[in-house]
Order: C-alpha cells, then sequence, then structure tokens
C-alpha cells in the first residue's frame, strides 16, 4: 500500500517561504511523476507543479518564478520550496505520484497525500 506523508505546510507571513516534503512509502517502484496540487475554499484543485524521474517540470504559470520542484528518485521523495509567498496561495497542497507523467498532470494520480495546509497571511 503506497502512502504519501506530505510535512512543511504552516502559517506564513506574504513574501516569507516555506518548504513541503512528500516522501513516498510501501512501494519499491519509481514514480513516472511526483508533483503537488493545491485547492483552496471554495474552488478546484489545481496542478501547481509536477516533476518526472527525467526531471520534466510542469507547473501553472502564477507560480514561476517563485517556486521550485525537485526530487530525490532514490527516496521517492518531492520537494516544493515557495518563495515570495502571496496571500492567493494559501490553500491545502496535496501531494500526488503515479507512474505515468501525463496522468499527474491530468489529475488523475493513482497515489494522493492527505493534504498540508498553507496559509499566507497580507
Amino acid at each position: 500500500q503506497v502512502q504519501l506523508v506530505e510535512s512543511g505546510g504552516g502559517l506564513v507571513q506574504a513574501g516569507g517561504s516555506l518548504r513541503l516534503s512528500c516522501a513516498a512509502s510501501g512501494s519499491n517502484l519509481l514514480f513516472g511523476a511526483m508533483g503537488w496540487y493545491r485547492q483552496a475554499p471554495g474552488k478546484q484543485r489545481v496542478l501547481v507543479m509536477s516533476i518526472t524521474t527525467g526531471g520534466s517540470i510542469s507547473y501553472t504559470s502564477s507560480v514561476k518564478g517563485r517556486f521550485t520542484i525537485s526530487r530525490d528518485n532514490a527516496e521517492n521523495t518531492v520537494y516544493l520550496q515557495m518563495n515570495s509567498l502571496k496571500p492567493e496561495d494559501t490553500s491545502v497542497y496535496y501531494c500526488v505520484a503515479d507512474l505515468s507523467p501525463t496522468a499527474v498532470v491530468a489529475g488523475r494520480a493513482k497515489h494522493w497525500g492527505q493534504g498540508t495546509q498553507v496559509t499566507v497571511s497580507s
């Protein structure tokens, strides 16, 4: 049973930084892609960033230049470094993983974490 365990969320002032981590356990498979989605109250869940084993990255335009994604393939772990945070970044952030990068980008990843709250105050 694959589990994705997220950590690193919290409360930060606008302009601050947070680093989210997500470790996958319960599988020796190397996920084709891992990434992060977020969902604000009353809004749809959207892709923030994803990264393949080869390092190809997909992202939403609103985080360009502010967020960075990286992964440790040996540890099946993915990180999201969030800088210059804005109040509109406030959401629950979900880690995702799948053998198929296409599934991750399309929101159909097989594996999802439980979510971690990120709150940015103005």
